[in-house]
């Protein structure tokens, strides 16, 4: 079996990350004729189109991606090579390398992750993308861990392991409602503009169903498939936000925001994807044995309370 050519390898990587093969050729002081000559050979070696072009720009494909992730380990291993023999010591971080699904709440990402954010012996590599962009990224090992609002079943070509590590109810917040005014459920339902998410989304799935058992017709006045957008159209907007509270915690606590009510036998799941290994990176266990209540609040829980 022919060895990797790390010359080429490092061609592709430069490319990869400028995006353009005329801005890589000359950081590199070499000919674009010569840059894209190594990134063929490459190709061909492994048998995979890295590149796609759009235009004057380079778009990486699947493969590519998956490649770059690797290139990304490796150049940043041989970093350190040099680092340690030029001061005489190993640097001592660890590093967990994380992937969420764009549409997860950035509240949540940011409570996952909370206990890593203060040390200085970890480097956390966060990567956003949707879950088919991540899922192959775990595959090839470019990820230890995905976040996602959905669940995926392994079979015999993926050995994924999906466990549901927080769920939360669903609620209907929006600007406050003057005193005396309080939210009838659902008799206010059909009243209100709406923010919902996108039909894509599980929570719209069972929202709908929830309005056609009451036999409401609500008025949508947006639909979003980000929760961070979502968020701040419902701080912008005169319109009620079906949402899990995690979304806007910081909101609800200062007051902008006012849950009118969780919505019945309506939630979110939020879920750890990972890939069977026989070694597991232990900064992850320690993350996944956590109380789901401490994912979902603004601070954990002090010991004993």
């Amino acid at each position: 079996m022919s060895r990797l050519n790390y010359h080429h390898l490092y061609y592709f990587w430069a490319v990869a990350k400028q995006g353009n093969l005329t801005r890589a050729a000359e950081k590199l002081h070499v000919s674009q004729s010569a840059l894209s000559t190594q990134i063929k050979e490459l190709e061909e070696q492994l048998g995979q189109k890295l590149f796609l072009r759009q235009g004057r720009a380079l778009a990486l494909t699947e493969a590519g991606r998956i490649a770059l992730g690797f290139a990304e380990q490796i150049f940043a291993t041989g970093s350190e090579l040099l680092a340690t023999l030029r001061d005489g010591k190993a640097q001592e971080r660890q590093v967990l390398r994380i992937g969420a699904v764009a549409t997860l709440s950035r509240n949540f990402q940011k409570g996952f992750v909370r206990p890593l954010l203060n040390r200085t012996d970890v480097e956390l590599v966060l990567q956003s993308g949707s879950l088919g962009e991540l899922l192959p990224r775990l595959s090839a090992h470019t990820l230890d861990l995905v976040l996602s609002n959905r669940s995926v079943q392994g079979d015999t070509q993926n050995a994924w392991r999906c466990q549901r590590i927080a769920h939360q109810a669903v609620s209907l917040v929006g600007a406050p409602r003057p005193r005396g005014k309080p939210f009838r459920f659902p008799e206010d339902l059909a009243k209100l503009p709406l923010i919902l998410p996108s039909t894509a989304s599980d929570i719209r799935t069972g929202f709908d169903l929830l309005c056609e058992r009451l036999e409401v017709r609500p008025v949508v006045l947006a639909e979003v498939d980000d929760m961070a957008m979502l968020r701040l159209l419902a701080r912008a907007a005169r319109a009620a936000a079906v949402v899990p509270t995690v979304v806007v915690r910081d909101e609800l606590r200062e007051g902008r925001l006012e849950e009118y009510c969780k919505l019945p036998n309506l939630f979110e799941s939020f879920f750890a994807i990972t890939i069977k290994r026989h070694y597991q990176n232990p900064l992850l266990q320690a993350l996944l044995k956590r109380n789901e209540r401490d994912l979902l609040t603004a601070q954990p829980r002090r010991a004993g309370g």
